[in-house]
Formats: structure tokens, C-alpha cells, sequence
């Protein structure tokens, strides 16, 4: 067999694919990115990025890149569109929602993985695989087949990678369907606002928001159920504006406009041997609360730095496999709250009675900031054991000497962070950064940080830092 000419080859250059690509050439991976589409998405739809994702652009040094192109929200009413304020006080250096037009974040990560030295091939798509115990071989639609160590397929919620895997998909098939896109409209905003507050609870979901420059977000329930490869045209959206409102607004120059149900899945397992599964090829729910290009960007982040530990030797031996552990029940609990969100949206009295009271306990602090850090995903916590509250958690962007903590991640590395000035990471400083730093804004002696920004270790004695340096980053590099 030949040797492989990649390490790494993912199927599929979305924002999940383009940004797991971008990380495993922060430690030198060979990858070969193949995207079945021969351009890049020309359609203007605004995606948010939630806070969390934010944090990971910090992380990376992509943020001032990515925020001339963003329009900055307040980080609230996201929850089933119930129009509650941001709480105040997020756990966060970036609490804020970043719309933005997903063809420039997919342009921005693609470019980014490429700056890198990422292989992207468009017009490229999977079309069949075979792998064994030293690699994967994959077959394009040309016939080529090109070798590689590990296949990763991002290559969406039809994902032929997934399906050639032979991993179920279980979850629940679409019962409605509803209409979304954005355009400019043709009458004053005082009467949009008067229209849309006599629309009936029992035309949920419906709505039209202004973003800005005459261009508003609708959303108005689709007539039935239809085929989505379709996808809706002007004409529908005026004849539902119709059906509902009684108007359709005068709605014209549709920058982008979609179909979208409510089928929600998860893959039964993100890994078979040297293939995986991110993104939307491992689980797919519908867009309320904006979480699903998020998700597929924590995915990413999350896997590639243990790939690349696997790849170039130094990954203990279960490390790849908690990709899985952990991030399998994150999109669990997305499916569940857009389970819940959908639920809320329904016409039917017993779930407009439940939005009605939730509408109410979200006049708590505490509630609405429950959901909202679950919407924003800085809640979650990995589970690392038994320890204090912060062990899992990502570490908020602290002010440390010099300048903030994600400053310091750039690399996709770990890194310590020491408050007493007696620690080392000794043998794994080839994989782990080290600052010494008392004035550090922590309340605890110090913090060793995996490249995803995960807190993996809290204490100030160097023994029990030496064994959860190596449950994370493998044997130091003088016992090799």
C-alpha cells in the first residue's frame, strides 16, 4: 500500500470543514479539503455567531478579521424569538451576537485554512471510501482516489460520508415547514409593526424584523409540507404573506430565501475507526435560536487538535475518542432545546399556554440567563471528573501582562497559566505554552488550558500537573 499523501482529508468546505482544516495546519497536518461545489455560496444570508463562537475567532486571532464584515446585536431573545433583553453580566469578554453574511465567514475560514497551507479542491466531491488499518482511500467523482491517514466528513445533512459509513441517522422526520429569508419591503415600518401585532398566536411562526437598510428577516409558515430540494420563490412568500397577514407587505429584492422543516437527527456514533463525522453531517435541528453553524465550528475546534495529536504521535490513547464523549451530548442537548424552541412556536393551545408562562419566568434573571448561556453555548461543561466548577469550562479572555488570555492561544497549543511563579510544563513544552503571571485576573494559582480553551487542570502542585499534562498532551518529550 502507498504511503499517504494527506493526513487529513475532509469532505466538505463549509465553515465546519474549512475550520477544522485551519487548526490541523496550526500543527502541521497535511490536509486536503475536497468541496463537491465548484463556488462558494453567492446567496447573502445572515447567520450569527454566538458568543462562544466569537471566543473561538478571539482564540485564533480571527476576530478583527471577522468584525468589520459583522453587525454586533445584544445577546438576547434568541430562546423561541420571546423578545426578553440580554442579561446583564455574561460570563464573557464578548457578549454580544455577530450577524454576519455566511458567504464571508465561509469565504474568511476558507481563506484562513488556505493561509495555512490547506489543500481545498472544489468540484471535488466524495464519492466512495475504503479504509484499513493504516489509512483511508478515497475515491472522487472523477475516479481519482487519493490515500490518506484519516477522513473526516463535514460534507452536510445528506452527507455521503456518513451514509457510506453505514452510521444511522435516528431522530425525527420533518412535520412542518416553514419560510425564511430576507428582503426589502414596500411599506412603512409603522404599519409592518401594526400588521404583524394583529397576525393571530395561531400563525406562529411568523414575523418580520428589520436588519437594517430596508432589508427585514421574514418568517411566515410554508402552505404544506413540500419538497425542500426545491427551494421557495418570491411568489410563495407574497401568497403566505397573504394567508397570514392579510398583506404582503410589498416585499421585493429577496436577497436570499429558504425552506426549512423541523426534522431533527444525531449520528448513532462520530467515529468508525479512521473516518469521523462534524458538523451537520452528525447532526442536523432546525435554526431556531441560530445554533447550527456554531455547533459546527465548536465541533471543529474541539477535534483538531486531538486529530493532529494522533497524527503526529503524541495523542494518549483515548484522546481522539473524546471528541465523541464530549461533544456528542452538546448537540444531544442543542436538539433537545430546539426540540423545546419549536414546540413553543406551535399554534396549538397547550403549547401557546406554556409560551405564554415562559414568556413570564423569563422575567427572572435567572431564567433568562439559563438560556441564553445554553443558546450561546458557554455552559458547557465537559466532564473532566470530580473538581471545582471552572474544571471543564472554557476560560473566559482575562486580562493577563501585556495584553488578554486568547492572545495567547493563537497557535491552537496548550497553555499553563501560573499565578505562583513555581510551575513548569518541563518535557511537554514542544505542545504546551507556559506564562507565569501573578497579576493574572484568576481567583485560582493556576490553569492549564487545552488548545480549545477547556480548562483541564486547577491547583498550584506540580506532581498532579505533570499527570494531567499527560492524560491531555501524552508522554513528555524527554522520555519519548
Amino acid at each position: 500500500m502507498d504511503s499517504p499523501r494527506f493526513d487529513v482529508i475532509i469532505a466538505g468546505c463549509g465553515p465546519t470543514g474549512a475550520m477544522l482544516a485551519a487548526e490541523l495546519r496550526l500543527h502541521g497536518v497535511r490536509v486536503l479539503v475536497l468541496e463537491q461545489e465548484t463556488e462558494p455560496k453567492s446567496f447573502i444570508r445572515i447567520v450569527g455567531l454566538h458568543i462562544r463562537s466569537i471566543e473561538l475567532m478571539a482564540m485564533r486571532g480571527l476576530l478583527d478579521r471577522v468584525l468589520p464584515h459583522g453587525r454586533k446585536r445584544p445577546a438576547g431573545g434568541f430562546f423561541a424569538a420571546i423578545g426578553k433583553p440580554a442579561p446583564t453580566g455574561l460570563d464573557s469578554a464578548h457578549a454580544y451576537l455577530l450577524g454576519i453574511p455566511q458567504p464571508v465567514i465561509e469565504d474568511l475560514l476558507a481563506e484562513h485554512a488556505a493561509g495555512l497551507g490547506a489543500q481545498i479542491r472544489r468540484g471535488c466531491p466524495v464519492t466512495g471510501f475504503e479504509q484499513d488499518d493504516e489509512g483511508v482511500t478515497v475515491t472522487l467523482s472523477t475516479g481519482e482516489q487519493v490515500r490518506s491517514r484519516y477522513l473526516v466528513g463535514c460534507d452536510g445533512a445528506r452527507s455521503t460520508v456518513r451514509k457510506l459509513l453505514g452510521v444511522g441517522f435516528p431522530g425525527d422526520p420533518s412535520r412542518t415547514e416553514t419560510l425564511m429569508g430576507e428582503m426589502e419591503v414596500g411599506v412603512p415600518p409603522e404599519e409592518i409593526a401594526a400588521r404583524v401585532a394583529e397576525v393571530p398566536e395561531t400563525h406562529q411562526p411568523f414575523w418580520l424584523r428589520p436588519f437594517g437598510g430596508g432589508i427585514y428577516s421574514v418568517v411566515v409558515p410554508a402552505a404544506e409540507v413540500s419538497d425542500r430540494a426545491q427551494p421557495p420563490t418570491l411568489e410563495d412568500f407574497q401568497h403566505q404573506l397573504r394567508a397570514v397577514a392579510g398583506t404582503d407587505f410589498g416585499v421585493h429584492s429577496p436577497r436570499w430565501l429558504s425552506r426549512f422543516g423541523d426534522a431533527t437527527r444525531l449520528a448513532e456514533r462520530y467515529r468508525v475507526g479512521r473516518v469521523l463525522l462534524a458538523g451537520d453531517a452528525a447532526h442536523i435541528h432546525p435554526p431556531t435560536g441560530g445554533q447550527g453553524l456554531n455547533l459546527g465550528v465548536q465541533d471543529a475546534v474541539n477535534l483538531g487538535w486531538k486529530l493532529a495529536a494522533q497524527v503526529r504521535g503524541w495523542a494518549p490513547g483515548p484522546l481522539l475518542d473524546t471528541y465523541e464523549h464530549e461533544r456528542r451530548p452538546v448537540a444531544a442537548d442543542v436538539l433537545d432545546n430546539t426540540r423545546a424552541q419549536m414546540e413553543l412556536l406551535s399554534p396549538e393551545p397547550g403549547p401557546r399556554a406554556v409560551r405564554r408562562l415562559l414568556t413570564e419566568l423569563m422575567d427572572f434573571d435567572e431564567v433568562n440567563r439559563y438560556l441564553i448561556e445554553k443558546i450561546t453555548a458557554i455552559d458547557v461543561r465537559y466532564d473532566f471528573g470530580e473538581g471545582p466548577a471552572l474544571l471543564g469550562r472554557r476560560l473566559r479572555d482575562v486580562d493577563v501582562q501585556g495584553g488578554r488570555l486568547y492572545d495567547l492561544l493563537h497557535r491552537g497549543r496548550g497553555l499553563l497559566l501560573d499565578r505562583t511563579g513555581r510551575l513548569t510544563v518541563g518535557g511537554w513544552s514542544d505542545r504546551v505554552d507556559q506564562v507565569a503571571d501573578p497579576t493574572a485576573a484568576l481567583d485560582v494559582p493556576g490553569v492549564l488550558l487545552r488548545p480549545d480553551g477547556h480548562v483541564a487542570w486547577i491547583g498550584d502542585d506540580q506532581r498532579d500537573l505533570d499527570d494531567h499534562l499527560a492524560r491531555w498532551f501524552g508522554a513528555p518529550a524527554s522520555s519519548s
